[in-house]
C-alpha cells in the first residue's frame, strides 16, 4: 500500500463520494426541463465513473497475503454506548465494493433514454442506493452495518414505486413490507449481541463465544432477514414482482447487488459469529436451497415474461450459493463467492438485453419476439454470451462459480450435490428455451422488421459486460487469489469454533456425525 493511499480515508471517499453528487444535482438551477434532465444525467455519469476509479485503488492496494482487514477508519460515534464509525474490508467484501461501483455507471447509462421523468430525482436515488451499498459491504460496526443495509430501502423503493410499471406501487410495496420484516428481527439480534458481549465491533464479535441456546435464537432472528435478502425459497415472491416492474437499471442492480446483502450476511454474521447454530440448520438451508435451485427452475420454465423468466433463474442461481456457504469447505465457499460475483455482472446483463428490445416494442413477451437474430445480429451475439454464462459453460463467469460449489459440496454431502446439480441441467434448459424463441426462426412479424440492432450507447453498456464475463471465466485466479486466504481463515475458524464449543457443551458426537467426520 503506498503512502499517499495509506494517508487517505480511501473507503469513506468511495462510499460518500455519490452524496457529493447528490449535493451537484441538487444545486442545478434551469427554466427548461430538458437542461435540467441532460445535466443531471451527466453529472450522475461523471460521479459513478469517479466513484468506480477511486474503488479500482482498493483492488490495487490490497494486499492478498493477509486476512486482516485493510483501509481500516475508525471514530467514535456513539462512544457511550461503544457504537463507533468503524469501516474497512477483506478479501471477502473488497470485491463486492468494486461490483457496486462497475454497475452504477453502467446503470446511468442504461437510464439515458429510458428514464424522461424527474430525471434528477431518479438520478438522486441511484446515487444514495450506491452509497449505500458500498457502506454496507464496508461496515465494521453492527450498527453501523444495519444503518446501510436498511438504508438501501427507501430509494429502491422510490426506484420501483416512482419510474416503474404499471403494478410499481404494488411491487415496491410488497419488497418493502417483505424486507423491513425480517429486518426487524435482525435488529432484536444486534441488540442481544450487544447486551451479551457489551460490543456491536464486528471484529470483536467474531471472536466472541456465544452459548449454543443463544447462537439457536440470534441464527434464526439473522436468517430472517438475510433470506428474504437473498431470496430464499418460500420467502422469494416479492422479487419476480420488483423485477418486472422496475425500470431496467433499477433490475439491474436489485439483481446485480441487492440479491448479494443477504449471502454476504451469512458469510459475515452468521457463519464466523454463531458456528454452531450454523451448523445445526445447515441441513434446513440446504432443504430450502435444493427447492429452489429446482422448484424455481420448472418455474422460469414456464414464464412467458422475459424478466420473469431472469428473475426466477436469479432464485435458482442464488440457491447454488447458500449451498456453498453452508457446506464450508474451502471451495465451495470460493465458489458462493465467484457465483456472486459472476451472477451480478451475468444477470445484470440480461437484464440490460431485455431492456434493449422493450425500449424499441415495449413489451416483454416471449411470444411476440421471434428472429431477432436476422435484423439485431450484434443484439443476438451479446444475449448469447450472456445466456451461455448464466448457464455455466466453460470459459464464461458462470462455469467456475458453479464448478467450485458442486466440488466442495460433494465432498459433505454427495446427495446435496447432486440434487444441486439439477440446477444446471434446468438452466440450460430455460435459457436455451428463452434464447431459441427470441432470437431464432424467420423474422415474420411486421413490428419486428423495423427494429434496429444496438446503437452506439448500447455498445459501450455491454462492451465492459462482455469483457468482464470472458475474464471471470478465461483467468479466475485474479478474483480467487484476492479472496482465498480470507476465505480459508473463515473455514478455518469455523470448523475450529464447532470443535471448541462442541466439546465445550457435550455435543461432540453430534457435530461430528453431522460434518462426518
Amino acid at each position: 500500500m503506498n503512502g499517499f493511499v495509506e494517508n487517505l480515508p480511501l473507503l469513506s471517499v468511495v462510499t460518500f463520494t455519490p452524496l457529493l453528487g447528490v449535493l451537484l444535482l441538487l444545486t442545478i438551477r434551469a427554466d427548461d426541463p430538458e437542461i435540467v434532465a441532460r445535466n443531471s444525467r451527466w453529472v450522475a455519469l461523471w460521479v459513478t465513473l469517479g466513484t468506480f476509479l477511486a474503488s479500482l485503488l482498493l483492488w490495487t492496494n490490497f494486499d492478498s497475503g493477509t486476512a486482516d482487514f485493510q483501509f481500516v477508519e475508525q471514530a467514535a460515534w456513539f462512544p457511550t454506548f461503544g457504537i463507533s464509525y468503524h469501516m474497512g474490508v477483506d478479501g471477502i467484501s473488497m470485491l463486492f465494493v468494486i461490483l457496486s461501483t462497475f454497475l452504477m455507471p453502467i446503470c446511468v447509462l442504461a437510464s439515458w433514454d429510458a428514464i424522461k421523468t424527474r430525471v434528477r430525482e431518479y438520478m438522486i436515488s441511484f446515487l444514495i442506493l450506491e452509497t449505500m451499498m458500498i457502506g454496507m459491504f464496508c461496515a465494521l460496526d453492527m450498527v453501523l452495518f444495519y444503518v446501510f443495509f436498511e438504508g438501501v430501502l427507501i430509494p429502491m423503493f422510490l426506484i420501483i414505486g416512482i419510474w416503474g410499471g404499471a403494478r410499481r406501487v404494488y411491487a415496491a410495496f410488497k419488497f418493502f413490507l417483505y424486507t423491513l420484516m425480517g429486518s426487524v428481527l435482525l435488529l432484536v439480534a444486534i441488540l442481544a449481541m450487544y447486551f451479551t458481549a457489551g460490543t456491536t465491533d464486528i471484529p470483536t464479535l467474531m471472536t466472541t463465544s456465544f452459548p449454543f441456546q443463544m447462537q439457536f435464537w440470534l441464527w434464526l432472528g439473522l436468517f430472517a432477514s438475510f433470506a428474504v435478502k437473498v431470496p430464499m425459497w418460500p420467502v422469494h415472491t416479492w422479487l419476480p414482482d420488483a423485477h418486472v416492474q422496475a425500470p431496467t437499471a433499477g433490475s439491474v442492480i436489485l439483481a446485480g447487488v441487492l440479491l448479494k446483502m443477504g449471502a454476504y450476511g451469512f458469510l459475515r454474521f452468521s457463519m464466523p459469529m454463531l458456528p454452531l447454530a450454523s451448523e445445526y440448520f445447515t441441513p434446513l438451508v440446504y432443504g430450502l436451497s435444493i427447492i429452489a435451485v429446482i422448484y424455481t427452475s420448472l418455474v422460469a420454465l414456464a414464464q412467458e415474461d422475459m424478466k420473469k423468466l431472469i428473475a426466477y433463474s436469479s432464485v435458482a442461481h442464488m440457491g447454488f450459493v447458500t449451498v456453498g456457504i453452508f457446506a464450508a469447505t474451502q471451495q465451495a465457499v470460493q465458489g458462493a463467492i465467484y457465483q456472486m460475483l459472476s451472477h451480478g455482472v451475468v444477470s445484470g446483463a440480461l437484464f440490460l438485453c431485455v431492456g434493449v428490445v422493450y425500449d424499441r416494442l415495449h413489451t416483454r413477451e416471449i411470444s411476440r419476439y421471434g428472429g431477432l437474430v436476422n435484423n439485431m445480429p450484434k443484439y443476438a451475439c451479446v444475449f448469447m454470451l450472456m445466456m451461455m454464462a448464466s448457464v455455466g459453460l466453460p470459459g464464461t463467469a458462470g462455469f467456475v462459480g458453479e464448478f467450485l460449489i458442486l466440488t466442495g459440496v460433494f465432498q459433505v454431502n454427495t446427495w446435496v450435490a447432486l440434487f444441486t446439480a439439477t440446477g444446471v441441467i434446468l438452466g440450460a434448459t430455460y435459457m436455451l428455451y428463452l434464447y431459441r424463441r427470441v432470437i431464432y426462426g424467420e423474422l415474420t412479424k411486421e413490428d419486428l422488421k423495423g427494429m434496429l440492432d444496438l446503437s452506439r450507447r448500447e455498445i459501450v453498456i455491454f462492451a465492459p459486460l462482455c469483457i468482464v464475463v470472458m475474464w471471470m471465466g478465461v483467468y479466475p485466479m485474479s478474483f480467487l487469489s484476492v479472496m482465498d486466504v480470507s476465505v480459508a481463515k473463515l473455514v478455518a475458524d469455523y470448523h475450529n469454533a464447532i470443535d471448541a464449543q462442541a466439546a465445550a457443551t457435550g455435543l461432540v458426537d453430534g457435530v461430528r456425525l453431522a460434518l462426518g467426520r
